[in-house]
């Protein structure tokens, strides 16, 4: 019989649609790609070629737990690099891509019954994680009117004695939205634990991302490969924790995962060395396509009261067709076929809204608005 846990855990529904989309695609239908936030871009050469010399080296073996020394050299580098913070090699440790990361952070900070005070709207696995590792995800609420920043008087209000950290993201999904450094500073200074989610960063289309590690030291900063690099099926991320807190988390990677893999760590040591500037030319294109999909959808009659400005989603209030996002969504895949994404997936704060990727090609966006358009006229007259 299956557990409690696993009956209880929800659907993360932006796989449910790409699966409905793909069964659509295998009987011969054509599917414009808007709800997974995965780049369209191949991986870039150097970081390929460096995987697959490894490989050719016979680096096929566990490594240490905590990472390779040369690669968590390289990202305390890039961090300082970037966001001008020193961080020892030592507090970062490699995990098989980010969301290993953040369920290993939670596992390392939570006792049973313990809270994470999350947004909503939030990314749709933040809840399931945080419940996985035995803690209570405790919602507060942001508002598209006020920009999605984060209200310090609603996260004061939601502190309990029960509260055990903050979790943010910043470029966020699905929001597309980026914190304001008074944002941050009101979050580094309200006295909680601080896990920065920051796998958007470099994705920035105007102003810039910042890391929590620039405000406080009591704080995760994790971070990943799979969007600014173009390599989401590789599975290779990190987490950046205070020295505390590196025996705890390296001991929970020994036993649930072992090690990250050797020759895609050898990867990522060629993609933060060889490849950033490869990397932030997609930037250019993804910011392209923003603006087209921003254009399209404000030509079928959608208000965007906030726009978005980092990572490659747009969320979109479609309250005014349906107030069921979950049925609006699959009712736009089947009779258009366009796949976006309901916005219930992250969280009440999110319903009535729709998010869309434009991590797909200008002419792929073109046609999708093209169909939604259709969708939306065809809608209108059979409500007449």
């Amino acid at each position: 019989m299956p557990s409690r846990l696993s009956e209880e855990v929800s659907p993360f529904y932006v796989m449910e649609v790409l699966e409905r989309a793909k069964e659509i695609e295998s009987s011969g239908g054509s599917v414009m790609h808007f709800e997974v936030g995965m780049p369209d871009f191949p991986t870039p050469a150097a970081i390929c070629e460096a995987a697959v010399r490894a490989i050719g080296e016979g680096d096929t073996r566990y490594t240490h737990s905590l990472g390779i020394p040369e690669l968590r050299e390289a990202i305390a580098e890039d961090y300082e690099n970037t966001y001008g913070v020193k961080i020892s090699p030592g507090s970062v440790i490699v995990t098989l891509g980010s969301s290993p990361a953040l369920f290993l952070s939670m596992l390392a900070l939570l006792d049973p019954g313990d809270e994470i005070i999350i947004t909503d709207p939030h990314y749709a696995c933040y809840p399931q994680l945080i419940k996985i590792a035995g803690g209570v995800p405790v919602p507060v609420r942001v508002y598209e009117e006020e920009g999605y920043q984060i209200d310090a008087a609603r996260l004061r209000k939601a502190i309990t004695p029960r509260t055990k950290a903050v979790l943010i993201n910043s470029p966020s999904n699905p929001t597309g939205t980026v914190l304001s450094p008074d944002a941050m500073g009101d979050i580094a200074g309200s006295g909680l634990f601080v896990i920065s989610d920051e796998i958007y960063h470099g994705l920035v289309y105007s102003g810039e991302a910042r890391t929590i590690l620039e405000y406080t030291p009591d704080a995760i900063a994790v971070n990943g490969f799979s969007k600014l690099y173009s390599m989401p099926g590789w599975r290779l991320g990190y987490l950046i924790v205070p020295e505390g807190l590196v025996r705890p988390v390296q001991k929970l990677q020994q036993n649930l995962f072992i090690s990250p893999n050797p020759f895609v760590q050898k990867a990522g040591v060629a993609a933060i060395r060889l490849a950033k500037a490869e990397a932030l030319g997609m930037v250019g294109e993804f910011d392209r396509r923003r603006r087209a999909m921003l254009e399209g959808l404000r030509e079928l009659g959608f208000v965007l009261g906030t726009e978005p400005l980092g990572a490659f989603y747009v969320f979109v209030n479609a309250s005014g067709i349906s107030p069921d996002s979950r049925a609006l969504s699959f009712d736009i895949l089947e009779k258009a076929h366009v796949a976006v994404t309901p916005g219930i997936d992250f969280g009440q704060g999110g319903e009535g809204y729709l998010r869309l990727s434009y991590a797909a090609s200008l002419p792929d966006i073109e046609e999708g608005m093209k169909r939604l358009g259709q969708y939306l006229i065809e809608r209108k007259n059979k409500s007449r």
